[in-house]
């Protein structure tokens, strides 16, 4: 018999919390022939009641843990937090607004019993916002060209992964936990399987833009180095460019010595994009180098205020 640990980040979910975990017990009650479960929650960070909602549950069930930081430190830091205190042979992430649905977790199981390492839900029409929607596009976009992630493969937040790789992902202790980069690194087989996508119980997604974007330069800082390779590669090409040009203006001068020399336009234009070009490339050599340095100085992936049911 196999063990399921289910864990859930949370952030403004103190209503929408108990019909989650509600869901779960319900669903794993119809195959508790096969599989155990426990659920770990964490709180990360949460204005509102959402610790005082996970502390009740602990304190009724004692197969639910949680967990609560200290301050906001993202999703993928919850995610990390509940890996390392698991201890199922499955572990399960899913969200904590409802959207998506923990009764058809069995289709993830089914998948990983075929032999897959990972398995991520796929959704035919996502219920989520168009500015969401447009992030996802990006991001997935972001995964193909910086972490070479197969096209064909979705990925999402509600997802299944086999201890072995939970395991790996957990040994990696630097500051910007990217959970999709690790999985990738960690899984070689790794499916998608249809999953009906809802709406949110209640209030709306707590990714914001500034989010978003850090969230991509985790992924490709912590995990490629194809940004300094394509900004080697614009810089070679541009160098390239700008000497042809050169040979093209000397030649023209000799050959045709008494036109005037003109492009002025063009001269300026050439300095800004190449100005242009040097500063982004030294910015994203700067963000590599400052993470590099905050990860040296042993910066926290999380910092943990309070927890429940975690001793065990």
């Amino acid at each position: 018999m196999e063990k399921i640990s289910f864990i859930i980040p949370c952030y403004r979910s103190e209503h929408t919390l108990p019909s989650v975990v509600e869901e779960i017990e319900t669903t794993m009650a119809g195959m508790s022939d096969r599989y155990t479960f426990d659920i770990f929650l964490i709180n990360d960070f949460s204005p509102d009641g959402t610790m005082q909602t996970i502390r009740k549950l602990c304190e009724e069930k004692e197969y639910i843990s949680g967990i609560s930081f200290a301050r906001n430190f993202g999703q993928h830091a919850a995610l990390m937090a509940g890996f390392r205190y698991s201890d199922g042979d499955i572990c399960v992430c899913l969200d904590d607004d409802g959207q998506t649905p923990a009764d058809q977790v069995g289709r993830l199981l089914e998948k990983l019993d075929e032999g897959y390492d990972a398995v991520y839900a796929k959704y035919d029409h996502k219920k989520h916002s168009g500015f969401r929607n447009f992030g996802s596009r990006v991001n997935d976009m972001m995964l193909r060209i910086m972490l070479s992630k197969p096209r064909d493969l979705f990925v999402s937040s509600y997802f299944a992964v086999r201890r072995f790789v939970v395991e790996d992902m957990i040994r990696y202790e630097n500051s910007y936990p990217y959970v999709i980069g690790l999985v990738l690194r960690s899984a070689g087989k790794i499916a998608n399987v249809p999953i009906d996508h809802r709406d949110r119980m209640e209030g709306s997604s707590g990714y914001t833009l500034k989010k978003l974007l850090n969230l991509w330069f985790n992924g490709f800082t912590a995990f490629s180095v194809k940004p300094l390779r394509i900004a080697t590669f614009i810089g070679g090409f541009s160098a390239v460019v700008g000497l042809l040009y050169g040979l093209f203006v000397i030649i023209r001068r000799l050959l045709f010595p008494d036109e005037a020399v003109l492009g002025y336009a063009a001269t300026m234009s050439a300095i800004v994009f190449f100005g242009g070009m040097i500063l982004l490339t030294l910015g994203l050599i700067g963000e590599y180098i400052g993470r590099m340095y905050i990860s040296m100085n042993n910066s926290p992936q999380y910092v943990i205020r309070d927890s429940w049911n975690i001793d065990k």
